[in-house]
């Protein structure tokens, strides 16, 4: 077998990328496949405040909070924030508010004084909570179990101030489904390891908590309030160690959602999510860049080799064979672990239209009118 002097550099390359690669999968993301699930609590620490915020959002309300008010922990409240709707949202909660005495309502009005976004939702929320630790979840979610609370409530570890959850989405039969549940599974294995690595960066709003306490002495969102996303991970980004923070996984623990039908709405959805990605600390947008950097070189890489010889078409499909076969045996236990194991079959295709697809989104990102809008 002779390779030419450039086979051999593309070759060498494309073997980097790999071990790269295989950085983040065996000494990140397998730590969370091997990280022990919690029991669930024996007993209720203390009282807590549940947080929802909630725009237009009658239909959802009305199917997934009973279901939230009827948890089975001693004493919490939940706290629902009526940000400005017109869709008879107002109303509903006025009825549920008559059969729980556990439901404070929170009203924005349209002629209120206020900055506009869900970030000014949280807060007045947060102020209205009469209980230390806060638990976040949003208005089109639904715990897996009545058993969530006691999952998310305040840590044995009194140090403990953030508190990280799963939020997985519901399925539906469609490309686009399984392509936002398997970008919502490696988000989660992403930060969820890293949490677990001693470097939290971000949580998702639909299942997280926080101490009161946090929020105020760090002002709020005071730092990010004009950014139109983040009231979550930027939050976490900024406040987040590795001796504050733990996470749950326990399937008991996790939240579900429903997720986007459209791809216009999905497509929006990430670039809000985009644009608050450019605010994390330096050294969690270089971690976070080199992992997709890396990964669209893999590809590149590859798709390149394929132009050479026959000999470099071989060792370069070798290459692409171990890191699948590495992959198969670190991912489908994740699946399975998070919610989605119908999807660990598919991951090899899925990741890579996964990856084409937040290229281009990344790109798009870069154009159009930026406004604040959270719902």
């Amino acid at each position: 077998m002779i390779l030419t002097q450039v086979e051999i550099c593309l070759i060498s390359f494309f073997a980097f990328c790999l071990f790269v690669q295989l950085y983040y999968v065996l000494f990140v993301h397998l730590k969370l496949a091997n990280a022990a699930v919690e029991a669930v609590p024996e007993l209720a620490k203390s009282p807590l405040s549940i947080i929802i915020c909630a725009r237009n959002e009658v239909s959802n309300l009305e199917k997934y909070l009973p279901a939230i008010l009827n948890q089975s922990y001693p004493e919490f409240e939940v706290v629902v924030v009526n940000d400005r709707s017109w869709d008879g949202t107002e109303e509903l909660l006025e009825q549920f508010e008559k059969q729980y005495a556990n439901l404070k309502i929170v009203k924005i009005l349209d002629n209120d004084k206020f900055i506009a976004g869900k970030k000014f939702a949280v807060t007045m929320g947060i102020k209205a909570a009469k209980h230390e630790w806060l638990v976040f979840t949003d208005a089109d979610c639904i715990p897996e179990s009545s058993n969530w609370l006691m999952y998310m409530q305040q840590p044995a570890n009194e140090n403990t101030e953030i508190l990280l959850g799963y939020s997985p989405y519901l399925k539906n039969e469609s490309l686009l489904n399984a392509l936002i549940r398997f970008e919502t599974f490696f988000t989660a294995v992403n930060y969820l390891s890293f949490s677990l690595k001693g470097m939290p960066y971000m949580g998702v709003g639909r299942n997280m908590a926080y101490k009161k306490a946090l929020f105020f002495k760090n002002k709020g969102f005071a730092a990010h309030m004009h950014i139109p996303s983040g009231d979550d991970d930027l939050f976490v980004n900024a406040h987040a160690t590795s001796s504050n923070t733990e996470i749950r996984i326990n399937k008991d623990s996790h939240v579900w959602s429903e997720p986007n039908r459209s791809w216009a709405g999905y497509l929006r959805q990430k670039k809000r999510h985009f644009g608050a990605g450019k605010f994390y600390k330096p050294k969690h947008k270089f971690i976070l860049s080199l992992q997709i950097i890396f990964q669209f070189l893999f590809y590149v890489g590859f798709a390149a080799c394929m132009f050479f010889s026959l000999e470099a078409k071989y060792i370069a499909g070798g290459i692409f064979l171990l890191s699948i076969i590495i992959r198969c045996f670190v991912y489908p236990k994740l699946l399975n672990r998070l919610n989605y194991k119908d999807l660990r079959w598919w991951f090899p295709i899925l990741d890579i239209l996964l990856f084409f697809f937040l290229t281009l989104n990344g790109f798009l990102s870069m154009f159009g009118k930026k406004k604040v809008n959270w719902k």
